[in-house]
């Protein structure tokens, strides 16, 4: 019998959220520089505590976006530690 592997497949809905926020960075980017509707940083901060701070960190540093704001500088770096934390403990329970 097949057994569901819940591991696998948090892991599969964790990079794809990833990759949502990656692009989400991007969009905000592309927004920015034609003066165009932004993303709210807000949003942004909370897509990345709900374990989507690897593809936020990704974007910032590709598309060189939000850099200069202190709080994504330290903010966003603490809560990729938070989510690897929150990783850890959830793979240590299932």
């Amino acid at each position: 019998m097949l057994e569901f592997d819940y591991k696998l497949w948090i892991a599969l809905a964790i990079g794809v959220w990833n990759i949502i926020t990656f692009a989400m960075m991007k969009m905000d980017k592309t927004r920015a520089e034609k003066s165009k509707w932004r993303i709210r940083e807000k949003t942004i901060f909370t897509s990345a505590f709900l374990l989507g701070a690897f593809g936020v960190l990704a974007g910032m540093k590709m598309f060189r976006h939000k850099t200069k704001h202190l709080s994504f500088k330290i903010g966003i770096p603490v809560i990729v530690v938070l989510n690897l934390i929150s990783i850890y403990y959830l793979y240590k329970i299932l």
